[in-house]
């Protein structure tokens, strides 16, 4: 059985935005505009991927 994954691609900049979220985009793995990097779907990457919805893109 294959683990659910989701694909995240930061899509705005963090130039501005609240040390938190720049926390929690680094979290992600993200570290660049347009990287995309794929996740375990679970609770806890769903809800950053909630905090930062403005910053990101993501697909199942």
């Amino acid at each position: 059985m294959s683990e659910k994954k989701l694909k995240v691609t930061l899509v705005k900049s963090v130039i501005g935005t609240k040390q938190p979220h720049r926390a929690t985009v680094r979290g992600l793995g993200l570290r660049r505009l347009h990287q995309t990097v794929e996740l375990q779907d679970t609770p806890a990457v769903r809800g950053m991927i909630t905090k930062v919805a403005y910053l990101v893109k993501w697909e199942a």
